[in-house]
């Protein structure tokens, strides 16, 4: 008993897995870490979206968006700070015939989306992989929606796999696009591929017949979300090839908010004030301001063209509402 009391409770679940992981590399900003997984693909807990299941091949991402909203996940671990979850990244030990038998398990009319709390091309993936053996066995089936959410240019990597997958499988990538100013975008996203690059990726990942849609996600007030800074977006997302395009307000998790709003009292003082206003109550944005950027992403995509939301025979988009929960522990 008294060695209990002294070691501190016991971990269970994900926590007991992550508690157990192997180091696999540690470098200066970040370590590595090899875990066991339960399933690789997961049924959305949102009743609004009972059609959706979700994949992450990693645990934690290591481009430290200032405004991610998925930092809660790290704490299913018992990993409380918040630092923690783009530092301490877990590739999951990836089993081919443990993979095929949870994709076997969704109805084909179902949406797969990999990537719905961390970056499946994220740079774990290039020392790992998982993302591509995860695709490279999808390949094997037939009759799936399936999609990517992603901010870097390495998904084009995959471009070979991704038309093997397609074969047989609805193939769609979301790419994440929050602003066109990069040196904007090194503060909020730093380990991300520049905007540029992304903007690259869709015209390679069209060109070979992946469908792409653009998401100006988050709207950040009085940041990025200007008609002009949005339409910008937009305009050269549609010139790269997209088929649709969407953008949703800054919402802020009691997680996200440690590091988003220390973010705005060093590079946006001005700001402080005005984000503790409108965040006070509520995570999520209500009324006029997310209805005005509702109506602007309708008039951007019918004047370039594109669809605000994926069609019928493409994987719905995510996330349709803030307040939905698609990372089960």
């Amino acid at each position: 008993m008294l060695f209990e009391e002294l070691s501190g409770p016991r971990l269970v679940g994900i926590a007991r897995l992550a508690e157990q992981s192997e180091l696999l590399e540690a470098k200066q900003r970040v370590d590595y870490r090899e875990m066991e997984a339960r399933s690789f693909i997961t049924k959305c807990a949102s009743p609004n979206r009972h059609n959706l299941w979700t994949v992450n091949p990693y645990r934690g991402c290591e481009f430290g968006c200032r405004y991610c909203y998925a930092r809660y996940t790290h704490e299913f671990m018992e990993l409380r700070d918040p630092k923690l979850f783009e530092t301490r990244i877990f590739a999951k030990r990836f089993r081919v015939s443990q993979f095929l038998a949870d994709l076997a398990k969704v109805p084909a009319e179902h949406a797969i989306w990999i990537g719905t709390a961390t970056d499946p091309y994220q740079p774990a993936e290039r020392r790992y992989s998982i993302t591509r053996r995860m695709l490279t066995a999808a390949a094997r089936t037939g009759g799936h929606k399936i999609g990517i959410t992603t901010k870097s240019d390495l998904v084009t990597r995959d471009i070979d796999v991704l038309r093997e997958v397609s074969r047989a499988n609805v193939v769609h990538v979301n790419m994440t696009i929050t602003t066109l100013d990069e040196e904007l975008a090194r503060l909020l996203e730093p380990m991300a591929p520049r905007p540029s690059l992304r903007l690259r990726a869709i015209e390679q990942l069209t060109a070979a017949g992946v469908r792409c849609t653009a998401l100006a996600h988050p709207i950040m007030p009085f940041i990025n979300d200007s008609d002009e800074a949005v339409e910008s977006v937009c305009a050269a997302a549609a010139r790269a090839g997209v088929v649709s395009f969407s953008a949703a307000a800054l919402f802020l998790k009691p997680c996200s908010r440690q590091v988003f709003l220390p973010f705005i009292d060093k590079f946006f003082p001005h700001l402080s004030g005005r984000y503790q206003e409108l965040y006070k109550r509520r995570a999520y944005l209500e009324g006029d301001y997310p209805e005005r950027i509702h109506a602007l992403v309708a008039r951007l995509t019918g004047k370039y063209g594109l669809v605000r939301r994926g069609v019928a025979d493409l994987p719905d988009e995510w996330p349709v509402s803030p307040q939905m929960d698609l990372f089960p522990a």
